[in-house]
């Protein structure tokens, strides 16, 4: 770099000066003050070029190198720097150099052994880097403008998509989401999408006529959407949802007996010497290999070509090889996790069945749940869904029945299997003296009752 004349250094400003100073490599300069500065810039370029009794002459190509180091630099200063710089040649830089007369101002610029000041330099470059900064600004405009359009053109066609009604049958899916049917049984394009928390809202239930408006599918949705529901089986939604809270309604004992009409030995011996009704809380125990699944497998097929029964069943806690014997069935399970699966899996699935158990109830239906099995899933969430089940007075009722290794307590009915009876191929494997029902003349009368006592004492006895 070519020696700078004191009076071209004094006349710089502070910011110019850092960036000499910086060229020139002299350390803390930005601590300095503006006189200190001048001095230890002189004193790096060995002297006092206004005291040099022979000058230089500009070595053009190291004028060059310095204007683009220079320029390089103030691209990245630090931003901390920058507003202070625009702000003293905005201000103090322009005046000076405004009031400065012109000849004086080339006379200085053309002087030997003296370089061009470094601010002039930066200026030059600035309107190229503010031409591309425009030209950003103004494609960030119309990018802008252009999603305020199409915002503008989706809000036009919403209020046309919502002005459809739609009504058709309530279809539920596993996941507590479901469908409304417009031509049911058989789905459709035109089928519209309800959300689980509109299922839950309004207590729907698979076989629920329901009428509300739609929207129109959006950018990643594949069918409409309900807005509403307006009616469910004719009658108005706010009116259903209404009505008093499940676990608010009252109940009683079981007191109709579910027959079973098999003739299969394990399920006769299940129906008469440990009957069980609607409302009733069953659970089927035993150790492993008593056939608590075979067990449960059996009933569901019996219970499921009963036209008045409305059931379902969950497999929480199965073997993988069992899943397909289930599917074989006439009752196809509404949730498939084996013994692998997380608790937290098992219990959503079990607490979305009893939920829709809930509603087909409080609604006079006759609704049952099958669970295989509430081994795996923490004790409190077992009791809770056994807890579900109950017979509500002048309406419906909910069943639950269900396998696990021991009792939760609160169970109306306990079917006890005898792995020692199922190994050596004993049929029915009951064990007698560990099963029983809660007040069981309401099933089978007082000699129907009297008769299951005997035959649990002649088990003990034998």
């Amino acid at each position: 770099m070519s020696v700078i004349a004191r009076s071209a250094l004094e006349s710089s400003s502070l910011a110019d000066l850092h960036e000499i100073a910086s060229e020139l490599g002299l350390d803390g300069y930005r601590r300095l003050r503006k006189a200190d500065l001048v001095g230890a810039i002189i004193e790096r370029q060995g002297g006092d070029a206004d005291a040099d009794a022979a000058p230089e002459e500009v070595d053009e190509t190291e004028a060059v190198e310095a204007v683009e180091a220079v320029a390089s630099d103030e691209a990245t200063d630090d931003a901390d720097e920058r507003p202070a710089r625009r702000s003293r040649r905005g201000g103090r830089g322009r005046s000076r150099t405004r009031d400065r007369d012109p000849g004086d101002v080339d006379d200085e610029a053309d002087a030997p052994g003296v370089e061009a000041a470094p601010a002039a330099v930066a200026r030059a470059s600035r309107p190229g880097r503010g031409a591309r900064e425009n030209g950003g600004t103004r494609d960030r405009d119309r990018d802008r403008e252009r999603d305020r359009d199409r915002d503008r053109d989706r809000e036009r066609e919403r209020p046309a998509a919502e002005d459809r009604d739609a009504s058709g049958t309530v279809e539920l899916l596993p996941n507590g989401s479901g469908f409304l049917r417009v031509s049911p049984p058989e789905p459709s394009d035109d089928d519209v999408y309800i959300s689980a928390a509109q299922v839950r809202r309004c207590e729907l239930v698979s076989g629920d006529e329901v009428t509300g408006p739609v929207r129109a599918p959006r950018r990643s949705e594949r069918y409409p959407s309900l807005i509403r529901v307006d009616t469910i089986n004719g009658r108005s939604a706010d009116e259903v949802s209404e009505g008093t809270k499940y676990d608010d309604l009252p109940c009683g004992y079981a007191t109709e007996r579910i027959a079973l009409g098999a003739d299969d030995l394990t399920l006769k011996a299940i129906e008469w010497l440990t009957p069980f009704g609607r409302g009733s809380r069953v659970v089927i125990i035993g150790g492993p290999r008593a056939g608590k699944t075979e067990a449960l497998r059996r009933l569901a097929g019996a219970l499921a070509a009963q036209e008045d029964l409305e059931c379902s069943v969950v497999l929480t806690g199965v073997r993988p090889e069992e899943l397909h014997d289930y599917k074989a069935g006439a009752l196809e399970p509404v949730s498939e996790l084996t013994v692998g699966s997380a608790a937290d899996a098992q219990g959503q699935a079990i607490e979305r069945a009893i939920e829709t158990g809930r509603r087909i109830a409080s609604r006079g239906g006759q609704a049952v749940v099958l669970i295989d099995s509430l081994e795996y899933v923490p004790a409190p969430l077992a009791r809770r869904a056994l807890a579900a089940a109950r017979n509500i007075v002048d309406s419906g009722s909910l069943t639950i029945v269900a396998t696990a290794r021991e009792p939760f307590g609160g169970e109306t009915t306990v079917i006890a299997l005898d792995p020692a009876l199922a190994g050596s191929g004993r049929i029915p494997a009951l064990d007698l003296a560990a099963s029983g029902t809660v007040r069981p003349e309401l099933l089978v009368g007082d000699k129907g009752a009297a008769a299951i006592a005997d035959a649990r004492a002649a088990a003990i006895a034998g």
